[in-house]
């Protein structure tokens, strides 16, 4: 790989005889894999045959790439993610019942990550800048199948006035110089110049000020990056911990081939050794920095939450005749199921987690689980809801073969038997969920999402 002269001379100077292993470690192929889905009822056999072997520090890990047409895949019993990224969520660690922010969250696999480890309770609020990468991350969650997230497409100060004193736990997986994944994504070399660490390492420093300002005492901020800059890693840190008394590094478990942040590359506080390096010399894997704090008792001071007016994400509520075609709809289908703070989106019905707070003006890209879209005198219920719910959950399920799956998946309605009453079912391709169809008459209607057919 044609690394900058000036990246090779920064790290030969860093790591001295270590060097030589580590610029060779940019010629090795990237490493791939992927996480299977605890959500979900079932294992995907299909896709852990083609693995090649389990990534040890997670235990829903595995190395192998993964085919983005597959039943696994689309009905989300997966999810590619490079393993050294998989051990950001490992060491976050959220619970079942906590509220948690991940606060630079596209394209979403530590978001998944996050929530399949809590269980799908509580509430996990996934943000993301950026327009286009949060209708991404939007839909990752969505074929996950998570019921209690929240996706927003906000500035970090502006989350900060909203959400003061928050959250249990938040991952600032913060926009860095992408030096780790420079082998996985050549491009980056691109942008790469000797300056370039200084000016992330400055932007990450505001997002920390804002995610300490949402951060409980008590709770833990944890921060990576995929980058090796002393800068915007160790250096980081040691800023954190001299600008806020209340915070204390916690130790990270590492296994063998993880090594301890070098205090020697910021202000030699011995703390920083707690934090782990993912050197891809020694492991497999990209390169990744991440480190684990907690807030005592002596909180930072929170800002305090201000009263804007409604804007048009904020509670749109239901009229009654659309409150009673959605319920006689989900008494039908779903009568073992309760959905709670319903909210309306222009024609979209979605419950919204309890423990969500009111979102005020901020931009919503989705309040929670989409349920589905109220037509004339109708209700049509969304792929979201049928992604998220077990066979058992509803009324009508009608177990489908591959190739009518491969028919559904591509827009075109399929033939079942003609005594098979007319309603709408929950489509069950050998175990997977893959989103609902209406029978008429022997014909099953097809209601996968046009901007997913394939």
């Amino acid at each position: 790989m044609n690394l900058p002269v000036a990246f090779q001379n920064k790290y030969r100077r860093l790591l001295g005889d270590e060097a030589d292993a580590f610029l060779a470690s940019f010629d090795e192929p990237s490493t791939s894999g992927f996480r299977s889905n605890p959500l979900k009822n079932g294992q995907p056999q299909a896709t852990i045959e083609q693995s090649s072997g389990r990534v040890p520090y997670v235990s829903t890990g595995y190395y192998g790439s993964v085919n983005g047409k597959s039943l696994d895949h689309v009905t989300g019993w997966i999810y590619s993610q490079e393993p050294s990224a998989m051990f950001v969520g490992e060491v976050v660690d959220p619970q079942p019942g906590e509220k948690v922010l991940d606060l630079c969250a596209a394209p979403g696999g530590k978001s998944t990550h996050l929530i399949a480890k809590m269980k799908d309770q509580g509430l996990l609020v996934a943000n993301e800048i950026f327009a286009k990468r949060a209708q991404v991350l939007a839909s990752n969650l969505e074929r996950w199948g998570t019921k209690n997230t929240v996706v927003l497409n906000e500035r970090p100060d502006s989350l900060e006035k909203q959400f003061p004193a928050f959250f249990d736990r938040i991952l600032v997986d913060a926009p860095c110089s992408g030096e780790g994944m420079f082998r996985k994504e050549p491009a980056g070399i691109e942008y790469w110049n000797e300056n370039y660490p200084a000016e992330c390492a400055n932007r990450q420093r505001k997002i920390l000020q804002s995610a300490l300002k949402m951060l409980k005492a008590g709770g833990v901020l944890v921060y990576s990056t995929c980058t090796f800059a002393p800068e915007e890693d160790e250096q980081n840190i040691a800023w954190l911990l001299k600008e806020y008394p209340a915070l204390r590094m916690l130790s990270v478990e590492k296994i063998p081939e993880m090594d301890d942040g070098r205090p020697e590359w910021a202000d030699q506080n011995p703390e920083l050794k707690k934090a782990v390096r993912l050197f891809p010399h020694h492991m497999k894997g990209e390169g990744h920095f991440i480190a684990k704090l907690q807030l005592t008792e002596q909180p930072v001071t929170p800002v305090k939450k201000k009263h804007k007016k409604k804007g048009r994400t904020n509670n749109n509520q239901l009229t009654k005749d659309e409150r009673q075609l959605f319920e006689k709809w989900s008494t039908k289908y779903l009568p073992k199921c309760e959905f709670n703070n319903l909210v309306k989106f222009g024609e979209q019905l979605f419950a919204v987690p309890n423990g969500m707070p009111d979102m005020g003006s901020l931009k919503v890209q989705t309040p929670g689980l989409h349920l589905g879209t109220f037509k004339k005198n109708r209700f049509e219920p969304a792929l979201a809801l049928g992604l998220a719910l077990q066979p058992e959950q509803m009324t009508n399920h009608l177990d489908i073969t591959k190739e009518q799956w491969r028919k559904y998946v591509h827009g075109d309605t399929f033939n079942v038997e003609r005594s098979t009453p007319n309603g709408w079912y929950l489509l069950v391709c050998e175990g997977h969920t893959t989103g609902f169809g209406k029978v008429v008459n022997g014909i099953v209607k097809n209601f996968f999402p046009k901007g997913l057919r394939f």
